[in-house]
């Protein structure tokens, strides 16, 4: 008789939840009509020759819901965090006030918000592939074991729970997919 064959959910689990985090961090850089500091996140800054988040070039902050600031630290760079936002394809207006940029956060039409929805939609997907890749990493591990001598048993069952932590992450996604399209579709 072979000795038991342990498969490691927890990494499995653990690299799951990396994904649920990232998918987090992207629904938290789609706008919703509502201002928010970590909408400017994935704007990166041509600084010091080098892309640099601009919360390191610069104080964030949400003084009202529809309004977001930066205060630049560097006056030099003020022009290119201007340029890097309007670039970055957020659909804000930066307005200029000396070392502060403030972006005026619109109301949201329909249509930008049906196409916000589709964005948050293909976010969920990516994510539940990256699940559905450490799933199949798992299975690999199993039927790894199984050619190491793991009894049909265990291997079915190990594959059950593969197969449960895989389901209850997807049910995760889509619920937060699910939050997240009826914000965005909030008036």
């Amino acid at each position: 008789m072979a000795e038991e064959i342990e498969i490691d959910t927890d990494d499995l689990e653990r690299r799951m939840d990396g994904a649920i985090a990232s998918l987090r961090t992207e629904f938290a850089s789609l706008r919703t009509g509502r201002a928010s500091a970590s909408m400017l996140e994935p704007v990166m800054v041509e600084a010091y020759g080098q892309p640099t988040p601009i919360n390191q070039v610069g104080t964030v902050n949400v003084p009202e819901p529809r309004m977001v600031t930066v205060n630049v630290w560097d006056k030099s760079l003020v022009g290119k965090v201007e340029k890097a936002i309007r670039e970055s394809g957020l659909g804000i207006n930066p307005q200029l006030n000396g070392t502060i940029i403030m972006l005026p956060i619109p109301e949201l039409n329909e249509e930008r918000r049906r196409e916000l929805s589709k964005v948050a939609a293909q976010y969920a997907e990516n994510a539940r592939v990256a699940v559905r890749n450490v799933r199949r990493d798992g299975m690999d591990q199993i039927k790894k074991a199984k050619a190491d001598g793991m009894s049909e048993d265990d291997q079915k069952l190990w594959e059950a729970e593969v197969q449960e932590i895989t389901d209850a992450h997807i049910a995760r996604i889509d619920a937060a997919l699910q939050t997240k399209q009826d914000e965005i579709m909030q008036v």
